[in-house]
Order: C-alpha cells, then sequence, then structure tokens
C-alpha cells in the first residue's frame, strides 16, 4: 500500500496554487541523496569518535546494528544526531566511545562507507545537527513540465513553505495518529498495553503531528481566502473573527498571513513570543527574520491568545483533556529553502533539485509542494 494513499491519512492544503506536476519519482540511492549537517565543528580531541557514514537503502538502526556487529560496541553507546529514510543514499554522523576506535579497522559493508573520522568531547544526542541538504532527481519530465517545475522552485525560494510534518511519520498505513489517540484515551492499543515506552511516545507523537498538519492546513486556508474574499465574504465564512480582526488579515501582503495572539519565534533559531504589534511582526516575517510557530499539544507548551487560540481550540480540542500525559512544544509553521539549485536535462529528461532544510523538515513535504500530487503514486 503505498503510504500517501491511504484514506486515514489527512491530506493538508498547498500553499501555491498551480496544477499538478507530471514527474517521475523514485526514492532511491540514484535520485534521492541526504547529507546531515552538523550543529557545530568537531574539536578534534575529547574521549568520543565521531564518524561521517554514507549509507545506501539503510535505516540509522541498521547502519548502528552493523557496526555494532563489526565492533563489539553496545548499540546504547553509539550517538547520533537524527534519524534518516531508509530509502537513498544518506550521509550522517554518528558518535562512539574513542577507546573503540581500532575496532573499525578494516571496517567493509556493503551498504555503507566509512567517509571520515574526528575526536570530539562529547556524545551526539537527537537534535545535534543544523539540517540536511538533498538532491532529488525527477524522470521523465517534458520540457512544458520543467517550466513549471522552476516556476514553483522559484516561488517557494521567495515566499517559503509550510512545514508540514511528512507522511513518515504516520506509518505504512497512516493509522499512527489514531493509535497514538487510543493509547491516550485508554492507555492500551487494541487492548493491550504495549511493552515498549518508546512505541508508545512514537505513536502519541503521530497524533500530535497529524494535529500540527490539520492546524496548519487551516491556517494555510485562511491564508488563502484572505486574499480570494472580500472582508463580507470572510465574516460569512468565519463568524468568531471580529471585523478588526478580517481588516488585518486583509492588510498584509505575504500568502501566509499572521494573526495577533499566536507564537512567533526569531528564525532560524530562538525564543518563542506572543505576537503583539501585529504590524511590526509582519515586517520582521518578510525579512525572514521570524515565523509563525504551530502547536506541538501538551502542558508544557507556550500558550498563544486571542483569534490565534480560537483557531487552535477548534483544532486541539479533543486531545486538551489528555494535555498532562503530553509534555508539548511549538515547531515552525512556516519555513524557509535555503542553497536553492535546479538543472534540466532534456535529452535524458531528468530535472535536478539540491535544497537545504531546517532539522526536523521534510524534503518529501517540500517535493509534494512542488509537484502538487502524491508522490508515490
Amino acid at each position: 500500500m503505498k503510504p500517501m494513499q491511504d484514506n486515514t491519512t489527512f491530506k493538508p492544503l498547498y500553499a501555491l496554487a498551480h496544477t499538478p506536476i507530471n514527474a517521475y519519482f523514485s526514492k532511491n540511492s540514484d535520485d534521492f541523496v541526504v547529507r546531515e549537517i552538523p550543529l557545530y565543528e568537531f574539536s578534534g580531541d575529547g574521549e568520543h569518535l565521531i564518524v561521517e557514514i554514507s549509507k545506501k537503502d539503510m535505516t540509522t538502526q541498521e547502519a548502528l546494528k552493523a557496526l555494532s556487529d563489526f565492533t563489539g560496541i553496545k548499540i546504547r553507546e553509539f550517538g547520533y544526531a537524527g534519524l534518516k529514510d531508509k530509502q537513498g543514499m544518506t550521509t550522517q554522523f554518528i558518535s562512539m566511545p574513542r577507546k573503540f576506535e581500532a575496532n573499525l579497522a578494516n571496517f567493509s559493508h556493503d551498504k555503507m562507507k566509512i567517509l571520515n573520522m574526528n575526536a570530539h568531547n562529547n556524545k551526539l544526542r537527537i537534535g545535534h545537527l543544523k539540517g540536511n541538504s538533498f538532491f532529488i532527481r525527477l524522470k521523465k519530465v517534458l520540457a512544458t513540465d520543467a517550466l513549471k517545475l522552476e516556476q514553483a522552485i522559484k516561488k517557494l525560494d521567495e515566499i517559503g513553505y509550510p512545514n508540514y510534518f511528512g507522511y513518515q511519520r504516520f506509518g505504512k498505513f497512516g493509522d499512527n495518529a489514531a493509535s497514538g489517540f487510543e493509547i491516550l484515551k485508554h492507555g492500551t492499543l487494541n487492548g493491550k498495553k504495549l511493552k515498549n515506552p518508546k512505541m508508545s511516545e512514537f505513536l502519541i507523537s503521530a497524533y500530535q503531528s497529524d494535529l500540527f498538519n490539520r492546524w496548519l492546513s487551516k491556517r494555510i486556508e485562511i491564508s488563502r481566502f484572505a486574499d480570494e474574499f472580500s472582508a463580507k465574504e470572510l465574516a460569512e465564512i468565519y463568524k468568531f473573527m471580529s471585523a478588526d480582526e478580517i481588516r488585518e488579515l486583509k492588510s498584509q501582503k505575504q500568502f501566509f498571513k499572521l494573526i495577533r495572539g499566536e507564537v512567533l519565534g526569531h528564525y532560524p533559531f530562538g525564543k518563542y513570543f506572543l505576537c503583539e504589534d501585529l504590524q511590526s511582526e509582519v515586517e520582521k516575517f518578510n525579512l525572514k527574520d521570524r515565523t509563525s510557530c504551530g502547536l506541538i499539544v501538551g502542558s508544557r507548551a507556550y500558550k498563544s491568545e486571542g483569534l490565534a487560540k480560537k483557531i487552535e481550540d477548534d483544532i486541539f480540542s479533543k486531545a486538551s483533556e489528555f494535555e498532562a500525559k503530553m509534555s508539548g512544544s511549538r515547531r515552525f509553521a512556516w519555513s524557509y529553502l535555503e542553497n536553492v539549485q535546479y538543472k534540466y536535462n532534456p535529452e535524458k529528461a531528468h530535472f535536478g533539485i539540491n535544497f537545504t532544510l531546517q532539522k526536523g523538515s521534510y524534503a518529501t513535504v517540500v517535493l509534494e509542494e512542488i509537484l502538487h500530487k502524491d508522490i508515490f503514486e
């Protein structure tokens, strides 16, 4: 079954308005390449060894097991900054105790290579990465579609993109979110308590991610409608909005509209704060200096106010009674591509795209926004 085609997976709205673009994508090691960008330079000294590996069609966990089997190091002694997809060619950094460095001598594996090694004074932890750079090759691209691709990429590079969670979060059959809600509600899944607490946490996080996507899709709808409809029509559609709130929406020229009382964050990193001086924050948003931060529901999440809270409450109300069971946080709702390049090869009908994303963002989400269709159909 194709993950993005399952009816149980919520399909969020696209930001761009073009028609679907015909191109063939296969997530294999030739056509999908990911390179991890470290958060900091490695010191060259310390009790930890940082190993840069490249792997082909292997998950991070499979790579760790291969390293463990070869060196005798226990899995828990390895560190890594992020999990990488199984499909494709991926490079990432793994840490291990430096005292085992000699055990890596003559390491050989048919799907994995060691590219570099360096010393450092701490173990890598989840989140210790700046982002990832991607190369995606599309095939069977006609010249007319190549032009459409170029226009869509240029537009995304200019305005940014909705930072949805990707299909990977929701499982092969798109049922992870529903399973997470069942665990929150009953403490069990299909009547049984899960033995692995990490699996429970993962499924609950999928439920949180699904709600985030639904909220962000609603914000995309509001942003689009603010451009397309009159103030009178908006008042009919969104009866919970005041005339002043509608006027503030329509006064904004950029696509993604900010809302007074929502949680913002300094971009590309920084503290959260409430949107109070809307006009000033819109100006800084347009300079890519701050962005909207969507809710990952839970007890510790930074709270919004006013109209922004009304919109959140409409999406997250069912989850609110379980807040104490989730810590919660905020996530950039609107993000930006970096280092964008693209090239069309008419002889082969190939279209190559390079870009960099912040950690936690999904290249498959960006590709779907560009193509406007399920990428695995």
